[in-house]
């Protein structure tokens, strides 16, 4: 059994190798272009919107709980500084482990800083391939 999922496990690691080289050898990549000043825009961006929200989180939880470890019994989070970045965190680029779980006020606040986090991406990327297509031309 230990064989089959060794196996198993290394033809998973060549199926990822073999779509990634397939990815960078694609010629429609290598038309694109990578804008840096564009990416950094969105870094920064994103960094200040993480912090944003990290605030509100904190604002909110001088007046209510605004994170559970589960829905069940409800058994709050320390509302410290660091987990309340790493929950803006990993709810901003939409990971969302289910380690932390907003309840109340909070909730609404996840959801907006949700879609921020799939919508400014692919707003960068929408901007990028028309840079691309401008300097084609």
């Amino acid at each position: 059994m230990i064989h089959l999922v060794n196996f198993l496990m290394g033809a998973t690691v060549v199926f990822i190798v073999i779509n990634l080289i397939y990815f960078f050898t694609n010629k429609t990549y290598r038309k694109s272009s990578f804008s840096f000043p564009l990416f950094l825009n969105l870094f920064i961006v994103l960094c200040g919107i993480l912090l944003g929200f990290t605030g509100v989180y904190y604002f909110l939880s001088m007046k209510e709980i605004v994170l559970v470890q589960n829905l069940s019994t409800m058994k709050p989070i320390e509302p410290t500084l660091l987990n309340l970045l790493y929950f803006s965190g990993e709810t901003l680029i939409s990971v969302g482990y289910g380690d932390m779980l907003p309840v109340g006020t909070a909730r609404f606040f996840a959801i907006i800083e949700s879609m921020i986090g799939i919508l400014l991406p692919t707003a960068y990327f929408m901007k990028s391939f028309e840079l691309s297509n401008q300097s084609g031309q």
